[in-house]
């Protein structure tokens, strides 16, 4: 057996070559040198979905796609599709679809490499590439060096111990010894967590803060540790190939002045019809963001709220570090599916840093958001979704939304179309 513990780049194409020739797990173990279970965590680890039906068959994994006689669920007038089992997306609009799976997946292989009915099979199926395996393994690498060891659910009770108490003047000593059965941990790993903005209390709650000289900035602490992995931008691109018509959400953070003490704006632009919202939040946290996800999940309901956020793609910064608490709520009922820009590519997300081109007509760059209330973010939200776009065809953000989902919608989230002569976009917005 191999000394090394991870497996080389070179061991997953020969993996991923006597997949192909249907070979058993036991023979690609013995041939690469590596235990049996390391192989098969291997492949259930680094297989991906792919819905790329059958020869001359679009992807359908209906159960009754055979006998399916439905026609134009989707009422367009110019589709050309004979019948709905020839349309790779009319299974999310009709009501008799039942999901159907291989069989075959949940035995070894776990994959569809080398089935002999794969290029006849209009089934989701599950392939191994040693590429983005090893592409794969070593984000985790990169990204397991550096975050918080615990669950987002675990950090919201020891929160909830805490926070409160810290923010009635107690010190962080003095919370610890009265509740040590319960939170577990050392003075140092409360400190960095309360640093890295993870909690409710911040800094300026712990005492003679103010006292002590600013440290060295030190890099950003991630909430998830291995937050990337399944969700990078070339994932985001693969999905997008394999789902070409689904929406794309963009969500970005608008900062003020440096400062941990300093509120912040989380944005979220809708690509499509280029209408963005903006969300005041004290401090540019993980649980922050949360907290608007989940506020938008009760506001909405669970239909809406799909229908706007199918896919969310973000950038790197430690607030969107909580993945799985953002695609599912407390109760891990999924709602969205998030990816991630590659580091130090905004471009990749150039649509929700533009429209913040037009935010920083209003409030400068470096300007401090303390002053400004939700109600006032909300009124130039309102002034920015309703100016008239030449890329969109001489329309505003508000008609295109209200076009591609409903006025219904936009009433719900506060969204007023401001008549186009008296839209403001300069400081002169907020001056009395």
């Amino acid at each position: 057996m191999s000394a090394y513990k991870h497996l080389s780049l070179n061991e997953r194409k020969t993996t991923e070559e006597l997949l192909n020739d249907h070979m058993s797990l036991a023979k690609i173990a013995k041939k690469i040198g590596r235990g049996k279970s390391t192989v098969s965590r291997e492949i259930l680890r680094n297989s991906r979905a792919k819905r790329t039906g059958a020869v001359g068959q679009p992807f359908n994994n209906c159960q009754n796609r055979n006998s399916c006689t439905a026609y134009r669920l989707c009422k367009k007038e110019d589709c050309k599709r004979q019948c709905c089992k020839a349309c790779k997306a009319c299974f999310r609009l009709c009501p008799d679809f039942v999901r159907e799976g291989c069989g075959n997946l949940s035995s070894p292989p776990y994959v569809c490499n080398g089935c002999g009915k794969r290029h006849k099979c209009t089934l989701e199926k599950f392939i191994y590439t040693a590429t983005e395996a090893h592409k794969t393994y070593e984000d985790v690498l990169s990204i397991s060096r550096e975050g918080i060891a615990t669950t987002v659910s675990e950090l919201e009770r020891l929160d909830a111990i805490i926070s409160p108490l810290l923010k009635q003047g107690q010190s962080i000593n003095a919370v610890m010894a009265n509740h040590k059965d319960e939170i577990m941990l050392d003075e140092k790993t409360i400190r960095n967590y309360i640093g890295a903005g993870v909690f409710t209390a911040t800094k300026m709650d712990l005492l003679n803060t103010v006292k002590m000289h600013p440290r060295r900035k030190k890099r950003e602490v991630k909430v998830e540790r291995a937050c990337r992995e399944g969700r990078t931008y070339r994932e985001f691109l693969a999905f997008m190939e394999e789902h070409p018509d689904t929406p794309v959400v963009q969500m970005d953070t608008v900062m003020g002045p440096a400062g941990a003490s300093e509120p912040v704006l989380l944005t979220i632009h809708f690509v499509e019809a280029e209408l963005m919202l903006a969300f005041k939040r004290d401090a540019n946290t993980a649980r922050s963001v949360i907290e608007v996800i989940d506020s938008l999940w009760a506001l909405l309901g669970e239909d809406s709220f799909r229908e706007l956020f199918p896919l969310v793609l973000v950038d790197n910064g430690s607030e969107f570090s909580a993945p799985s608490r953002i695609e599912a709520d407390e109760d891990g009922v999924v709602r969205t599916k998030l990816f991630y820009t590659d580091p130090g590519a905004p471009y990749q997300k150039g649509a929700c840093e533009n429209n913040h081109s037009l935010i920083r007509r209003v409030i400068k760059s470096g300007t401090s958001l303390m002053p400004y209330s939700q109600e006032d973010i909300n009124l130039l939200m309102n002034h920015i979704n309703s100016y008239t776009r030449k890329k969109l065809n001489q329309r505003s953000a508000f008609d295109v939304f209200s076009f591609l989902h409903s006025s219904s919608l936009l009433d719900l989230l506060g969204i007023v179309k401001i008549d186009p002569d008296d839209v403001i976009l300069a400081t002169s917005l907020f001056k009395k």
